[in-house]
């Protein structure tokens, strides 16, 4: 299991809330969500953290409780606070869509021309040289 999430702490091998940091990932959801940046957020909730770090909190699934940590958002609040990220992450531009992947054929069968030409300049003899390699793939990709 990876470290305790803020906001629990583990006692007799169980994860329990810590009531004082509980609800400061309150204060961090409702702040957030009355329209409060990240770092106003986390300011007025007592939480000292990067802004990547406190965006995790917000995406943070723990908080609604599982088989292992016990429950201290709602989930009313957390898929609120979830669709308002995204809406200002697309305001502000900030959603990119994979680019599609295109495929490329490399070309694997090759023959050589037989060449005569002989160069006294090795720059002109390997140009000559890599002028007579013919490709048996097409560069649509088919043979």
């Amino acid at each position: 299991m990876s470290h305790t999430p803020f906001g629990y702490r583990i006692e007799n091998g169980k994860a329990v809330i810590d009531i004082e940091a509980a609800k400061q990932i309150k204060t961090l959801f409702d702040s957030y969500l009355s329209g409060d940046s990240l770092a106003t957020a986390a300011k007025k909730a007592g939480i000292t953290a990067f802004h990547a770090g406190i965006g995790r909190m917000l995406r943070n699934a723990r908080y609604l409780g599982d088989d292992y940590y016990p429950a201290i958002i709602d989930p009313n609040t957390f898929t609120s606070a979830e669709a308002e990220r995204i809406r200002r992450a697309e305001k502000l531009g900030r959603i990119y869509e994979p680019k599609e992947e295109t495929t490329v054929v490399y070309p694997t069968a090759f023959h050589v021309i037989e060449g005569r030409e002989e160069f006294d300049d090795p720059f002109a003899q390997a140009e000559h040289a890599y002028s007579l390699i013919e490709t048996e793939v097409n560069k649509n990709g088919s043979k």
